[in-house]
């Protein structure tokens, strides 16, 4: 049960905590350009979106690794 709570374990959340708050504070509308057509989104959606690409893609290349 100790090994629940190590520190790196709390230090992820503690970052992931505050990359949430991060995230929901932006929240005006922006634009996105991806390649040619460009689209009107809240800040945080895009924010959002590209935190969890860069998390799948982290944990794609952890998984493969092992």
């Amino acid at each position: 049960m100790g090994a629940l709570m190590t520190p790196g374990r709390v230090a992820v959340a503690v970052i992931a905590l505050l990359t949430l708050v991060f995230i929901f504070e932006n929240t005006r509308n922006t634009k996105i350009r991806l390649l040619i057509p460009e689209v009107t989104m809240p800040l945080w959606m895009a924010l959002l979106g590209t935190g969890l690409i860069g998390a799948l893609c982290g944990a794609f290349f952890v998984g493969r690794r092992r």
